[in-house]
């Protein structure tokens, strides 16, 4: 579908059904929503309630179109209803969706991904917390069958990795987004108990000194270190050469190396960030794109590791829908696409570049301080000057101005993340006149921002 696609006729108000929708979920759903951000909590408003999607647009409830920027938070690297993914979900549909047994799909999608990014064996769960917690829980495992002492994880400020109760440190995402008064630096939620919490260290994102200390001070109680590869949940900020290099030095104090792909895997390129940036852990989670848009998550690594995973292993992990036909059908279909069309990174790329160029242009002659990062087809535009590369810069990004700038461009046609600290989306889907619309909406929104109260 080309954007923008003629609306259906709207109702008397442009967001009624949506409302009225919000309004009835609020009574049955936590904010009305299955997830924080979603709830539009930062910027103001109520969330739209979408009826449909097709290529890079999505239709609400009141039949209003949108220029999509989000993808379902990263999956949809090919658009929305895909031809090819929804005919591999057609295709398995009619044999049932879900066996609690062993099935084709699912070994041919692990051959797949092992190939693609040269692991050598993978677990399916269902989400990317089930990834991440599984992934600490086996390192811890594996590194205790010689050092039991190690109980420490060390993870980064900002690095988002899931809702398991010793990840929530520290963590980006939509507790930067939602913040609450908590006190004090960790936990980062209310429910975790402190002495999970104190399982858990953490260092500065892009500090490859620190890090070099942290591990020279406490590295022999440390099980496993893990990170975003690039981080998307406190905006887009990517690596040094130097962090890179700190990171590959923690096994020298004999911790396990996890990346968390979970957004970044084969949205940066074929075989992930970790191959985009020469990384090299012990083991990597998996998410969003692996499963075409259906629930999934997967870890994998060195199958002297993996095989420390049960049935073959004392680390127990499980899962009743894991491996399920349908996700599986959806994971194969999109990454049979992106082999099929390498190109589809370079456009990516292109597109995701030339946005970034001329939102900072655009800014600047409204004189609207941001700083846009890029990489591949991932995006931030936060509203501040100077450079972000780390938490603590990204935090001091001026909220208001975002959530103005969002609105305004929401009523321009265009659904951008409802964050300041998160990164949007590009799709395959995404055209020239895509970009020629965004910009269009994206100086309308600047010159908003600027004009008296």
């Amino acid at each position: 579908m080309t954007f923008p696609p003629e609306s259906p006729a709207p109702t008397a108000s442009l967001t009624a059904r949506s409302d009225a929708l919000f309004k009835r979920a609020q009574q049955v759903i936590p904010g009305g929503v299955n997830s924080p951000v979603r709830a539009f909590k930062s910027v103001g408003g109520s969330p739209r309630f979408i009826a449909r999607a097709d290529g890079a647009t999505l239709t609400d409830a009141d039949g209003q179109n949108y220029l999509d920027y989000i993808g379902s938070w990263g999956p949809m690297i090919l658009g929305h209803n895909h031809p090819a993914v929804r005919q591999a979900i057609q295709d398995a549909l009619p044999f049932g969706t879900s066996f609690g047994a062993p099935n084709e799909r699912e070994v041919l999608l692990a051959e797949l991904v092992t190939r693609l990014t040269g692991t050598e064996k993978v677990r399916f769960v269902s989400s990317g917390t089930e990834a991440t917690m599984s992934a600490l829980r086996l390192a811890r495992g594996f590194v205790g069958q010689t050092e039991p002492g190690r109980k420490y994880t060390l993870k980064f400020r900002g690095n988002y990795h899931g809702h398991a109760d010793a990840l929530l440190v520290e963590a980006g995402s939509g507790l930067m987004t939602n913040a609450t008064s908590l006190g004090g630096a960790a936990p980062s939620s209310a429910g975790v108990p402190p002495e999970y919490a104190a399982l858990t260290l953490v260092a500065e994102y892009n500090d490859a000194a620190g890090l070099d200390d942290l591990m020279a001070q406490r590295g022999h109680e440390i099980a496993a270190v893990i990170f975003e590869p690039v981080v998307g949940n406190a905006g887009v900020l990517i690596p040094s050469a130097d962090f890179l290099a700190a990171l590959h030095r923690v096994r020298g104090a004999g911790a396990l190396l996890i990346a968390d792909e979970v957004m970044t895997g084969f949205r940066l390129s074929l075989s992930g960030a970790t191959g985009l940036l020469g990384l090299e852990p012990d083991l990597t989670c998996w998410g969003k794109i692996i499963g075409g848009g259906l629930p999934v998550g997967a870890y994998g690594g060195r199958s002297e590791i993996m095989d420390f995973v049960s049935p073959l292993g004392p680390v127990y992990q499980a899962g009743t829908l894991s491996g399920n036909p349908l996700a599986m059908a959806a994971g194969l279909a999109t990454l049979t696409e992106l082999e099929r069309d390498p190109g589809i990174y370079t456009q990516l790329e292109r597109y995701t570049a030339a946005l970034g160029a001329g939102l900072s242009d655009l800014a600047a002659q409204a004189g609207v301080p941001i700083t846009v990062n890029t990489i591949g087809s991932m995006l931030t535009a936060f509203f501040l000057e100077g450079d972000v590369q780390h938490y603590g810069q990204a935090a001091r990004a001026d909220t208001a101005a975002f959530s103005q700038w969002f609105r305004a461009m929401l009523a321009g046609g265009v659904y951008w993340a409802p964050s300041q600290f998160e990164s949007i989306f590009v799709s395959a889907a995404h055209t020239p006149a895509d970009l020629d619309f965004t910009l269009s909406a994206a100086q309308s929104a600047f010159t908003h921002l600027k004009e008296p109260a």
